[in-house]
Protein backbone atom coordinates (compact mmCIF):
# COMPACT_ATOMS: atom_id res chain seq x y z
CA UNK A 1 0.00 0.00 0.00
CA UNK A 2 1.09 3.58 -0.54
CA UNK A 3 1.32 6.24 2.04
CA UNK A 4 -2.08 8.02 0.52
CA UNK A 5 -3.96 4.29 0.63
CA UNK A 6 -2.78 3.89 4.18
CA UNK A 7 -4.03 7.35 4.87
CA UNK A 8 -7.40 6.71 3.91
CA UNK A 9 -7.42 3.29 5.34
CA UNK A 10 -6.65 4.88 8.74
CA UNK A 11 -9.57 7.20 8.20
CA UNK A 12 -12.15 4.15 7.23
CA UNK A 13 -10.67 2.00 9.85
CA UNK A 14 -10.99 4.61 12.59
CA UNK A 15 -14.87 5.35 11.37
CA UNK A 16 -15.40 1.52 11.66
CA UNK A 17 -14.27 1.99 15.63
CA UNK A 18 -16.47 4.92 16.07
CA UNK A 19 -19.51 3.04 15.31
CA UNK A 20 -18.31 0.16 17.68
CA UNK A 21 -18.55 2.40 20.04
CA UNK A 22 -15.29 3.03 21.51
CA UNK A 23 -14.17 6.62 23.13
CA UNK A 24 -12.96 8.77 20.30
CA UNK A 25 -10.39 10.50 21.85
CA UNK A 26 -8.32 7.44 23.03
CA UNK A 27 -9.30 5.99 19.35
CA UNK A 28 -7.44 9.11 17.46
CA UNK A 29 -4.83 9.03 20.25
CA UNK A 30 -4.38 5.20 19.96
CA UNK A 31 -4.27 5.42 15.96
CA UNK A 32 -2.34 8.66 15.50
CA UNK A 33 0.32 6.90 17.49
CA UNK A 34 -0.35 3.67 15.72
CA UNK A 35 -0.01 4.97 12.36
CA UNK A 36 2.44 7.31 12.81
CA UNK A 37 4.97 4.90 14.18
CA UNK A 38 4.51 3.53 10.91
CA UNK A 39 4.73 6.86 8.93
CA UNK A 40 7.43 8.34 11.18
CA UNK A 41 9.28 4.96 11.23
CA UNK A 42 13.53 5.42 10.48
CA UNK A 43 15.28 2.33 10.67
CA UNK A 44 18.99 4.35 11.09
CA UNK A 45 18.08 6.64 13.50
CA UNK A 46 16.30 4.32 16.10
CA UNK A 47 18.89 1.49 16.43
CA UNK A 48 21.80 3.93 16.12
CA UNK A 49 22.77 4.16 19.40
CA UNK A 50 22.06 0.28 19.99
CA UNK A 51 23.96 -0.53 16.47
CA UNK A 52 26.84 1.21 17.97
CA UNK A 53 26.65 -1.08 21.39
CA UNK A 54 29.13 -3.81 22.05
CA UNK A 55 26.76 -6.45 22.54
CA UNK A 56 29.91 -9.37 23.84
CA UNK A 57 30.85 -6.53 26.74
CA UNK A 58 27.67 -4.96 27.24
CA UNK A 59 25.32 -6.19 30.54
CA UNK A 60 21.81 -7.47 30.05
CA UNK A 61 20.47 -4.31 31.47
CA UNK A 62 22.58 -2.17 28.79
CA UNK A 63 21.28 -4.26 25.97
CA UNK A 64 17.75 -4.21 26.85
CA UNK A 65 17.20 -0.58 27.85
CA UNK A 66 19.15 0.51 24.52
CA UNK A 67 17.00 -2.03 22.53
CA UNK A 68 13.69 -0.12 24.28
CA UNK A 69 15.48 3.25 23.67
CA UNK A 70 15.47 2.36 20.24
CA UNK A 71 12.30 0.66 19.98
CA UNK A 72 10.67 4.49 21.61
CA UNK A 73 13.13 6.55 19.46
CA UNK A 74 10.26 8.20 16.75
CA UNK A 75 9.38 11.15 15.78
CA UNK A 76 5.26 10.37 16.71
CA UNK A 77 5.90 10.54 20.57
CA UNK A 78 7.64 13.89 20.08
CA UNK A 79 4.88 14.92 17.51
CA UNK A 80 2.26 13.50 20.34
CA UNK A 81 4.04 15.36 23.66
CA UNK A 82 4.10 19.12 21.72
CA UNK A 83 0.34 18.69 20.00
CA UNK A 84 -0.25 17.59 23.67
CA UNK A 85 1.56 21.50 24.99
CA UNK A 86 -0.10 23.11 21.71
CA UNK A 87 -3.56 22.13 22.91
CA UNK A 88 -3.04 22.57 26.50
CA UNK A 89 -1.75 26.17 26.41
CA UNK A 90 -3.97 27.34 23.72
CA UNK A 91 -5.63 30.78 25.31
CA UNK A 92 -8.88 30.49 22.57
CA UNK A 93 -9.50 27.12 24.60
CA UNK A 94 -9.26 28.70 28.41
CA UNK A 95 -12.56 30.08 28.01
CA UNK A 96 -13.74 26.67 27.55
CA UNK A 97 -14.18 26.17 31.63
CA UNK A 98 -15.04 29.20 32.31
CA UNK A 99 -17.88 29.17 30.00
CA UNK A 100 -18.90 25.55 31.04
CA UNK A 101 -18.47 27.15 35.05
CA UNK A 102 -20.96 30.03 34.68
CA UNK A 103 -23.18 27.88 32.68
CA UNK A 104 -23.47 24.84 35.34
CA UNK A 105 -23.59 27.22 38.36
CA UNK A 106 -26.71 29.43 36.82
CA UNK A 107 -28.67 26.02 35.77
CA UNK A 108 -28.26 25.11 39.87
CA UNK A 109 -29.06 29.10 40.85
CA UNK A 110 -32.72 28.11 40.59
CA UNK A 111 -32.91 31.37 37.89
CA UNK A 112 -35.02 29.59 35.39
CA UNK A 113 -38.34 28.93 37.55
CA UNK A 114 -38.73 32.21 38.04
CA UNK A 115 -37.90 33.44 34.58
CA UNK A 116 -40.56 31.36 33.13
CA UNK A 117 -42.97 31.85 35.79
CA UNK A 118 -41.92 35.46 34.74
CA UNK A 119 -42.67 35.17 31.05
CA UNK A 120 -45.75 33.04 31.09
CA UNK A 121 -47.47 35.51 32.66
CA UNK A 122 -46.14 38.37 30.57
CA UNK A 123 -46.90 36.83 27.43
CA UNK A 124 -50.45 35.67 28.91
CA UNK A 125 -52.26 37.49 25.98
CA UNK A 126 -50.55 36.22 23.22
CA UNK A 127 -51.17 32.60 20.85
CA UNK A 128 -49.45 30.07 22.46
CA UNK A 129 -48.36 32.28 25.22
CA UNK A 130 -46.91 29.09 27.41
CA UNK A 131 -44.99 27.91 24.44
CA UNK A 132 -43.42 31.80 24.13
CA UNK A 133 -42.46 31.59 27.35
CA UNK A 134 -41.05 28.24 27.39
CA UNK A 135 -39.08 28.76 24.27
CA UNK A 136 -37.70 32.46 24.85
CA UNK A 137 -36.41 30.74 28.51
CA UNK A 138 -34.87 28.27 26.82
CA UNK A 139 -33.25 30.75 24.41
CA UNK A 140 -32.17 32.62 27.38
CA UNK A 141 -30.80 29.63 29.72
CA UNK A 142 -29.56 28.03 26.34
CA UNK A 143 -27.44 30.81 26.06
CA UNK A 144 -25.97 31.36 29.08
CA UNK A 145 -25.08 27.66 29.96
CA UNK A 146 -24.35 26.07 25.94
CA UNK A 147 -25.16 22.77 27.37
CA UNK A 148 -28.13 21.13 25.50
CA UNK A 149 -29.03 18.01 27.92
CA UNK A 150 -28.86 20.37 30.79
CA UNK A 151 -31.48 23.12 29.08
CA UNK A 152 -33.37 19.98 28.07
CA UNK A 153 -33.52 18.42 31.45
CA UNK A 154 -34.14 21.04 33.43
CA UNK A 155 -37.13 22.57 31.04
CA UNK A 156 -38.61 19.24 30.56
CA UNK A 157 -38.81 19.45 34.52
CA UNK A 158 -40.09 22.70 34.73
CA UNK A 159 -42.34 23.24 31.62
CA UNK A 160 -43.37 20.29 30.36
CA UNK A 161 -45.62 19.63 33.14
CA UNK A 162 -47.06 23.16 33.19
CA UNK A 163 -48.05 22.77 29.28
CA UNK A 164 -49.46 19.25 29.39
CA UNK A 165 -51.76 20.35 32.22
CA UNK A 166 -52.68 23.65 30.12
CA UNK A 167 -54.30 21.11 28.04
CA UNK A 168 -51.09 21.65 24.94
CA UNK A 169 -50.50 18.80 22.38
CA UNK A 170 -47.76 16.75 23.72
CA UNK A 171 -45.76 16.67 20.52
CA UNK A 172 -46.22 20.25 20.35
CA UNK A 173 -44.51 21.17 23.95
CA UNK A 174 -41.82 18.60 23.77
CA UNK A 175 -41.14 20.03 19.89
CA UNK A 176 -40.66 23.71 21.69
CA UNK A 177 -38.42 22.66 24.45
CA UNK A 178 -36.09 20.24 22.30
CA UNK A 179 -35.95 23.00 19.81
CA UNK A 180 -34.88 25.34 22.49
CA UNK A 181 -32.42 23.41 24.36
CA UNK A 182 -30.45 23.14 21.29
CA UNK A 183 -29.62 27.46 20.64
CA UNK A 184 -26.92 27.53 23.30
CA UNK A 185 -24.78 25.77 20.97
CA UNK A 186 -25.42 28.55 18.23
CA UNK A 187 -25.87 32.06 19.93
CA UNK A 188 -23.04 33.52 21.39
CA UNK A 189 -21.38 32.86 24.13
CA UNK A 190 -21.40 29.32 22.29
CA UNK A 191 -18.63 27.19 23.45
CA UNK A 192 -19.00 24.89 20.07
CA UNK A 193 -17.53 28.32 18.91
CA UNK A 194 -14.87 28.44 20.88
CA UNK A 195 -14.18 24.60 19.60
CA UNK A 196 -14.58 26.05 16.11
CA UNK A 197 -12.22 29.14 16.04
CA UNK A 198 -9.48 26.92 18.01
CA UNK A 199 -9.51 24.39 14.96
CA UNK A 200 -9.68 26.68 12.27
CA UNK A 201 -8.21 29.72 13.53
CA UNK A 202 -10.80 32.06 12.72
CA UNK A 203 -11.29 35.06 15.02
CA UNK A 204 -13.49 33.98 18.24
CA UNK A 205 -14.86 37.86 18.17
CA UNK A 206 -15.54 37.98 14.48
CA UNK A 207 -17.18 34.27 14.59
CA UNK A 208 -19.30 35.55 17.95
CA UNK A 209 -20.13 38.58 15.82
CA UNK A 210 -21.01 36.61 12.85
CA UNK A 211 -23.10 34.03 15.14
CA UNK A 212 -25.70 36.49 16.33
CA UNK A 213 -28.04 37.38 13.39
CA UNK A 214 -28.62 33.95 12.76
CA UNK A 215 -29.31 32.89 16.07
CA UNK A 216 -31.60 35.47 16.31
CA UNK A 217 -33.08 34.36 13.03
CA UNK A 218 -33.57 30.93 13.76
CA UNK A 219 -34.84 31.95 17.18
CA UNK A 220 -37.74 34.57 15.45
CA UNK A 221 -38.61 31.20 13.08
CA UNK A 222 -39.25 29.34 15.79
CA UNK A 223 -41.16 31.97 17.94
CA UNK A 224 -43.24 32.39 14.12
CA UNK A 225 -44.05 28.75 13.99
CA UNK A 226 -45.09 28.19 17.50
CA UNK A 227 -47.35 32.00 17.42
CA UNK A 228 -48.70 30.70 13.77
CA UNK A 229 -49.63 27.39 14.47
CA UNK A 230 -51.55 28.36 17.88
CA UNK A 231 -53.43 30.86 15.74
CA UNK A 232 -54.08 28.54 12.56
CA UNK A 233 -54.21 25.08 15.08
CA UNK A 234 -56.10 26.77 18.72
CA UNK A 235 -55.63 22.94 19.87
CA UNK A 236 -52.55 22.81 20.56
CA UNK A 237 -51.94 25.65 22.65
CA UNK A 238 -55.17 26.55 23.91
CA UNK A 239 -55.78 30.22 25.67
CA UNK A 240 -54.56 29.53 29.85
CA UNK A 241 -57.49 30.04 32.40
CA UNK A 242 -57.06 32.37 35.43
CA UNK A 243 -56.58 29.75 37.52
CA UNK A 244 -53.59 28.46 35.16
CA UNK A 245 -51.79 31.94 34.85
CA UNK A 246 -52.83 34.64 37.24
CA UNK A 247 -53.69 37.84 36.59
CA UNK A 248 -50.66 40.11 38.13
CA UNK A 249 -51.01 43.89 38.41
CA UNK A 250 -48.55 45.68 37.12
CA UNK A 251 -46.37 46.80 39.38
CA UNK A 252 -45.62 43.54 40.61
CA UNK A 253 -44.77 42.10 37.22
CA UNK A 254 -42.20 44.71 36.98
CA UNK A 255 -40.33 43.59 40.30
CA UNK A 256 -41.02 40.25 38.80
CA UNK A 257 -39.33 40.86 35.61
CA UNK A 258 -36.28 43.16 37.34
CA UNK A 259 -35.65 40.05 39.82
CA UNK A 260 -35.89 37.39 37.36
CA UNK A 261 -35.31 38.03 33.80
CA UNK A 262 -33.04 41.44 34.20
CA UNK A 263 -30.29 39.73 35.98
CA UNK A 264 -29.65 36.83 33.56
CA UNK A 265 -29.77 39.07 30.66
CA UNK A 266 -27.86 41.64 32.01
CA UNK A 267 -25.04 38.90 32.54
CA UNK A 268 -25.56 37.76 28.84
CA UNK A 269 -25.24 40.86 27.63
CA UNK A 270 -22.17 41.87 29.66
CA UNK A 271 -20.17 38.86 28.76
CA UNK A 272 -21.14 39.26 24.88
CA UNK A 273 -20.74 42.83 24.91
CA UNK A 274 -17.90 42.87 26.62
CA UNK A 275 -16.13 40.66 23.64
CA UNK A 276 -17.93 42.54 20.80
CA UNK A 277 -16.57 45.73 21.71
CA UNK A 278 -13.23 44.41 22.11
CA UNK A 279 -13.59 45.55 26.29
CA UNK A 280 -12.45 41.81 27.08
CA UNK A 281 -11.21 38.92 25.46
CA UNK A 282 -13.45 35.68 25.80
CA UNK A 283 -10.99 34.63 28.26
CA UNK A 284 -11.70 37.68 30.12
CA UNK A 285 -15.35 37.70 29.64
CA UNK A 286 -15.84 34.20 30.50
CA UNK A 287 -13.92 34.94 33.53
CA UNK A 288 -16.52 38.23 34.17
CA UNK A 289 -19.27 35.39 33.31
CA UNK A 290 -18.65 32.68 35.64
CA UNK A 291 -17.55 35.59 38.51
CA UNK A 292 -21.41 37.05 37.49
CA UNK A 293 -23.00 33.58 37.96
CA UNK A 294 -21.26 32.92 41.40
CA UNK A 295 -23.08 35.90 42.46
CA UNK A 296 -26.17 35.58 41.02
CA UNK A 297 -26.50 31.92 43.21
CA UNK A 298 -25.35 33.78 46.10
CA UNK A 299 -28.10 36.66 45.31
CA UNK A 300 -30.85 33.77 44.80
CA UNK A 301 -29.42 32.39 48.08
CA UNK A 302 -29.07 29.04 45.89
CA UNK A 303 -25.49 28.67 46.70
CA UNK A 304 -24.36 25.95 48.60
CA UNK A 305 -21.10 23.39 49.11
CA UNK A 306 -22.80 20.80 47.32
CA UNK A 307 -23.90 22.50 44.41
CA UNK A 308 -20.30 24.61 43.93
CA UNK A 309 -18.79 20.99 44.31
CA UNK A 310 -20.59 19.76 41.07
CA UNK A 311 -20.31 22.89 39.07
CA UNK A 312 -16.29 22.13 39.60
CA UNK A 313 -16.72 18.39 38.91
CA UNK A 314 -18.72 19.00 35.83
CA UNK A 315 -16.86 21.49 34.48
CA UNK A 316 -13.45 19.41 34.82
CA UNK A 317 -14.77 16.66 33.54
CA UNK A 318 -16.16 17.70 30.24
CA UNK A 319 -12.84 20.31 29.71
CA UNK A 320 -11.30 17.12 30.00
CA UNK A 321 -12.95 15.86 27.14
CA UNK A 322 -12.50 18.96 24.82
CA UNK A 323 -9.30 18.80 25.59
CA UNK A 324 -7.95 15.32 24.98
CA UNK A 325 -10.03 15.29 22.17
CA UNK A 326 -8.20 18.04 20.76
CA UNK A 327 -4.96 16.05 21.19
CA UNK A 328 -5.98 13.23 19.52
CA UNK A 329 -7.48 14.74 16.71
CA UNK A 330 -4.18 17.16 16.07
CA UNK A 331 -2.13 14.00 16.58
CA UNK A 332 -4.35 11.82 13.79
CA UNK A 333 -4.50 14.53 11.27
CA UNK A 334 -1.25 15.47 11.32
CA UNK A 335 -0.88 11.63 10.52
CA UNK A 336 -3.36 11.74 7.97
CA UNK A 337 -1.79 14.88 6.09
CA UNK A 338 1.27 13.62 6.30
CA UNK A 339 1.02 10.53 4.44
CA UNK A 340 -0.60 11.95 2.07
CA UNK A 341 -4.54 11.65 2.83
CA UNK A 342 -5.45 15.29 3.00
CA UNK A 343 -3.79 15.80 -0.66
CA UNK A 344 -5.92 12.89 -2.10
CA UNK A 345 -8.97 14.29 -0.51
CA UNK A 346 -8.55 17.64 -1.82
CA UNK A 347 -7.96 16.33 -5.37
CA UNK A 348 -10.15 13.75 -5.52
CA UNK A 349 -12.95 17.13 -4.20
CA UNK A 350 -11.67 18.82 -6.83
CA UNK A 351 -11.71 16.16 -9.99
CA UNK A 352 -15.52 16.16 -9.32
CA UNK A 353 -15.50 20.17 -10.52
CA UNK A 354 -18.09 21.08 -7.87
CA UNK A 355 -19.65 24.38 -7.86
CA UNK A 356 -19.50 26.65 -4.57
CA UNK A 357 -23.15 26.06 -3.61
CA UNK A 358 -22.60 21.92 -4.46
CA UNK A 359 -19.51 22.11 -2.41
CA UNK A 360 -21.43 23.56 0.52
CA UNK A 361 -24.68 21.36 -0.01
CA UNK A 362 -22.15 17.96 -0.05
CA UNK A 363 -20.16 19.52 3.25
CA UNK A 364 -23.29 20.26 5.11
CA UNK A 365 -25.10 16.82 4.13
CA UNK A 366 -22.10 14.82 5.32
CA UNK A 367 -22.05 16.90 8.06
CA UNK A 368 -25.67 16.33 9.10
CA UNK A 369 -25.24 12.66 8.22
CA UNK A 370 -22.45 12.88 11.24
CA UNK A 371 -24.65 14.29 13.16
CA UNK A 372 -26.64 11.25 14.11
CA UNK A 373 -23.96 8.88 15.73
CA UNK A 374 -21.49 11.61 16.66
CA UNK A 375 -21.33 14.85 19.72
CA UNK A 376 -20.67 18.10 17.93
CA UNK A 377 -17.62 18.53 19.51
CA UNK A 378 -16.36 15.49 17.81
CA UNK A 379 -17.75 16.49 14.03
CA UNK A 380 -15.85 20.37 14.75
CA UNK A 381 -12.69 18.98 16.80
CA UNK A 382 -12.39 15.56 13.97
CA UNK A 383 -14.31 16.14 10.41
CA UNK A 384 -14.77 19.85 10.13
CA UNK A 385 -11.17 20.37 9.63
CA UNK A 386 -10.78 18.00 6.78
CA UNK A 387 -13.29 20.49 5.09
CA UNK A 388 -11.31 23.50 6.21
CA UNK A 389 -8.16 22.91 3.69
CA UNK A 390 -11.12 22.94 0.71
CA UNK A 391 -12.83 26.25 1.33
CA UNK A 392 -9.89 28.42 -0.37
CA UNK A 393 -10.64 26.54 -3.49
CA UNK A 394 -14.10 27.05 -3.44
CA UNK A 395 -12.96 31.11 -2.28
CA UNK A 396 -15.89 30.01 1.14
CA UNK A 397 -15.68 32.21 4.17
CA UNK A 398 -13.81 30.00 7.05
CA UNK A 399 -16.42 32.45 8.92
CA UNK A 400 -19.42 32.13 7.15
CA UNK A 401 -19.01 28.38 7.02
CA UNK A 402 -18.36 27.83 10.47
CA UNK A 403 -21.57 29.49 11.13
CA UNK A 404 -23.44 27.35 8.84
CA UNK A 405 -21.78 24.75 10.21
CA UNK A 406 -23.36 25.20 13.62
CA UNK A 407 -26.80 26.35 12.13
CA UNK A 408 -26.19 22.69 10.98
CA UNK A 409 -26.06 21.07 14.15
CA UNK A 410 -28.51 21.87 15.39
CA UNK A 411 -30.49 19.23 13.66
CA UNK A 412 -28.42 16.41 15.30
CA UNK A 413 -30.29 17.27 18.40
CA UNK A 414 -33.62 17.53 16.61
CA UNK A 415 -33.40 14.48 13.26
CA UNK A 416 -34.80 10.89 14.59
CA UNK A 417 -33.75 8.49 15.28
CA UNK A 418 -30.79 9.67 17.12
CA UNK A 419 -32.10 13.16 17.81
CA UNK A 420 -30.45 13.61 21.46
CA UNK A 421 -32.67 16.09 22.29
CA UNK A 422 -35.66 14.02 22.27
CA UNK A 423 -33.89 10.97 24.55
CA UNK A 424 -33.31 13.69 26.93
CA UNK A 425 -36.51 14.74 27.07
CA UNK A 426 -38.13 11.33 27.32
CA UNK A 427 -35.91 10.66 30.24
CA UNK A 428 -37.66 12.67 32.56
CA UNK A 429 -41.24 13.50 30.77
CA UNK A 430 -44.22 11.56 32.19
CA UNK A 431 -44.90 8.09 31.01
CA UNK A 432 -47.61 9.30 28.77
CA UNK A 433 -45.47 11.28 26.47
CA UNK A 434 -44.58 9.02 23.99
CA UNK A 435 -41.36 9.03 21.92
CA UNK A 436 -42.84 9.54 18.79
CA UNK A 437 -44.77 12.13 19.65
CA UNK A 438 -41.39 13.95 20.72
CA UNK A 439 -39.80 12.93 17.12
CA UNK A 440 -43.21 14.62 15.62
CA UNK A 441 -42.86 17.79 17.53
CA UNK A 442 -39.00 18.19 16.61
CA UNK A 443 -39.66 17.53 12.93
CA UNK A 444 -40.91 21.60 12.17
CA UNK A 445 -38.26 22.82 14.08
CA UNK A 446 -35.81 21.00 11.96
CA UNK A 447 -37.74 22.50 9.06
CA UNK A 448 -36.93 25.90 10.26
CA UNK A 449 -33.32 25.20 10.87
CA UNK A 450 -32.99 24.01 6.65
CA UNK A 451 -35.12 27.66 6.12
CA UNK A 452 -32.22 29.35 8.35
CA UNK A 453 -29.63 27.75 6.42
CA UNK A 454 -31.05 29.01 2.88
CA UNK A 455 -31.76 32.50 4.56
CA UNK A 456 -28.04 32.56 5.41
CA UNK A 457 -27.13 31.52 1.95
CA UNK A 458 -29.37 33.65 -0.16
CA UNK A 459 -28.79 36.60 2.11
CA UNK A 460 -25.07 36.08 3.21
CA UNK A 461 -25.16 39.68 5.31
CA UNK A 462 -27.07 37.73 7.81
CA UNK A 463 -23.68 36.46 8.72
CA UNK A 464 -21.00 39.64 7.93
CA UNK A 465 -23.08 42.37 8.27
CA UNK A 466 -22.23 42.44 12.36
CA UNK A 467 -18.28 41.66 11.95
CA UNK A 468 -17.89 44.09 9.00
CA UNK A 469 -19.87 46.85 11.01
CA UNK A 470 -17.89 46.54 14.19
CA UNK A 471 -14.60 45.21 13.13
CA UNK A 472 -14.21 46.19 9.39
CA UNK A 473 -13.73 43.70 6.24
Amino acid sequence: MTDPQVALFMLGLFIVFVFLGFPIAFTLMAMGIGFGYYAYFDERRMWRAYDRLDIDAASWWDQTSLWWEGLLNNRIFDLFVNQTYTVMSNEVLTAVPLFLFMGYIVERANIVNRLFDTLNIASRRVPGSMGVAALITCALFATATGIVGAVVTLMGLLALPAMLKARYDPAFASGIICAGGTLGILIPPSIMLIVYAAASNVSIVRLYAGALLPGLTLTGLYLVYVVGRSILQPSVAPKPTRAEVPDVPMGKLLVMVVTSFVPLAFLILAVLGSILFGLATPTEAASIGALGGILLALVYRAMTWQRLRESVYLTVRTTAMVCWLFVGSYTFSSVFSYLGGEHVISEFVQSLNLTPLMFLLLAQLIIFLLGWPLEWSEIIIIFVPIFLPLLAIFEIDPLFFGVLVALNLQTSFLTPPMAMSAYYLKGIAPPEVRLTQIFAGCLPFLACVFIAMVLMYVFPQIVFHLPNQFYGN
